[in-house]
């Protein structure tokens, strides 16, 4: 499909709006075009905080689109906004499309609220790695979906993950979208079946934005790839059958796990669905897709990656170690963030140490990409971990020589690693108007190809 004059029409955004600010103008929307627009209140977050539902659209076909599945990834929110408001507006652009649309600019409110300190001014990764919040796994909305698998069985959903799967059921979405995004790298996607035709243009798209595709080491070492950055998505399945290879006989994966599966995975079983996520950066270093080869390994990256992993996880121990007498909220979010960490890690750490000893894949020579994924990117993301760490520390801190210099500890270890990326990252944040345009392209191209496909099968 052809979308020129729909991308013009993305506001330049200079900032992103906050959760408020997204149900305010979700009700102005309704308000404005009440004969097209529907919002309801579909459910209530773990804190009481309402999660809206827009409709709009009368279609044969349903679609499921959410933003802020883990609530530091606002930028799917903004797309949604902006989608909103085109679909309204537009009778011509809405009528192209026999779907009706369900769409929740942001699931995760409580986890959204606390990210906001970077909402306003996301250009440093300072800003944004000292405002930074993301939940453990099993109080992530995307990964609560109830799952049976050997020996996980997992059956505590959030509300919030109730919200979808109550929709889920009801509306069996031909398309669902779950609007993620990482922090640095590239573009890549994730999609519950192989479609070449979309291949194409998901690898073309990110280059019309001036934007690379990620083409350094994976999220995670068992991803099946269709294509350089387009993987298959994937369960709590597939993250069970890694640990249980890399851990050995003796540990179960469900004590390492702890969480459900993937909303992918949960409308598999409901519905005939086809699943996107289009994963987008907010910074930019050209070295995310620089495929000429390095002088060292895989492996040799992969080692170096994880030793400085388990320094970052022996310094978090020690800080928390000393803390824990001082809590003073233990259902603290950033305390449960922690106490997941240090029930967790060891065994992670493990499974990665068995994994980059006995995979044979990691001998050949590294890409200058993966070696920066490994070396330098790798520790932008150890940078999130001390910045929730400080945020720890500081809501506990009383004033008292003991906590001051425990907060010290905290400050001084974010401070280092801080000026470590500003000394080896040469990077540039990405205009939110330009990630808004790929995902938004990025789903129409997979509801207009639903749709044909559709029409061809009729």
């Amino acid at each position: 499909m052809k979308f020129r004059e729909l991308i013009d029409a993305v506001p330049d955004y200079k900032e992103f709006f906050t959760v408020e600010e997204m149900d305010q103008r979700s009700f102005e929307l309704a308000k404005k075009y009440p004969d097209k627009v529907k919002i309801y209140e579909a459910g209530r977050s773990r804190a009481g905080n309402p999660i809206y539902v827009l409709e709009i659209g009368k279609g044969k076909k349903n679609s499921l689109l959410f933003g802020c599945p883990h609530p530091n990834e606002p930028i799917g929110a903004m797309m949604l906004d902006f989608l909103s408001e085109k679909l309204a507006s537009d009778d011509a652009f809405r009528d192209g499309f026999d779907f009706t649309w369900h769409l929740i600019k942001v699931i995760d409110v409580d986890g959204t609220k606390l990210n906001e300190g970077w909402f306003k001014d996301s250009s440093s990764i300072r800003k944004y790695a000292g405002n930074f919040y993301r939940p453990p796994g099993h109080e992530q909305v995307e990964w609560t979906f109830p799952v049976d698998y050997k020996t996980l069985h997992f059956h505590s959903p959030l509300p919030e993950t109730e919200v979808l799967m109550k929709l889920i059921e009801e509306k069996k979405p031909d398309f669902m979208y779950s609007l993620h995004n990482s922090g640095f790298g590239g573009v890549y996607y994730y999609v519950s079946d192989a479609v070449p035709e979309l291949h194409e243009t998901f690898r073309k798209l990110p280059g019309l934005f001036g934007l690379p595709l990620s083409l350094g080491e994976p999220e995670a070492p068992f991803l099946e790839q269709l294509e350089p950055a387009i993987f298959k998505l994937f369960g709590m399945a597939q993250e069970y059958d890694y640990l249980k290879k890399n851990l050995g006989p003796n540990k179960d994966p469900a004590d390492v796990i702890k969480a459900g599966t993937s909303s992918d995975d949960f409308a598999s079983s409901v519905a005939d669905t086809f699943s996107l996520v289009c994963e987008m950066p907010y910074y930019y270093d050209a070295r995310v897709e620089d495929m000429s080869e390095a002088e060292i390994t895989r492996k040799e990256a992969q080692r170096f990656n994880y030793q400085r992993s388990v320094e970052n996880f022996e310094f978090v121990s020690e800080v928390l170690k000393a803390l824990e007498p001082y809590v003073i909220d233990r259902n603290s979010p950033f305390y449960r963030v922690f106490k997941n960490v240090l029930e967790t890690y060891p065994d992670q750490l493990q499974a990665q140490k068995n994994w980059i000893e006995n995979d044979q894949s990691l001998e050949r020579k590294a890409s200058m990409a993966e070696v920066f994924d490994n070396k330098i990117v790798s520790q932008f993301y150890q940078s999130l971990m001390l910045g929730m760490l400080k945020r720890l520390v500081r809501e506990n801190d009383d004033g008292s020589e003991k906590l001051s210099a425990i907060s010290k500890m905290a400050d001084e270890a974010f401070e280092r690693k801080m000026e470590y990326l500003e000394e080896n990252l040469n990077y540039t944040t990405i205009p939110i108007k330009s990630l808004v345009s790929v995902q938004l392209i990025a789903g129409l191209n997979v509801a207009d190809y639903i749709q044909r496909r559709e029409s061809r099968i009729s």
